[in-house]
């Protein structure tokens, strides 16, 4: 996990950093699962959202790194929706 998405995820509470972990330990299982959005224009980077979260990882062979995980605002909910 990048230090940046490190730090984002310890100043979460910890019913939804609780939350986070089991869906990015389910990443390290199954990378790209059904939900996950490759970002285009960049090669191997793909988002995927847990509740209103994002969380940002690319995948460069056996390899899984986690780069951003961020809240989204209402609007970005109701427009992603």
């Amino acid at each position: 996990m990048a230090p940046p998405a490190e730090q984002q995820l310890g100043a979460l509470v910890k019913p939804l950093r609780t939350l986070l972990v089991k869906r990015l330990l389910a990443l390290c299982s199954i990378p790209n699962p059904t939900g996950a959005t490759k970002i285009e224009g960049l090669e191997h980077l793909y988002r995927i959202r847990e509740d209103r979260y994002r969380i940002i990882y690319v995948i460069r062979g056996q390899e899984l790194l986690v780069l951003s995980i961020t809240c989204s605002t209402q609007r970005e909910h109701r427009i992603g929706s």
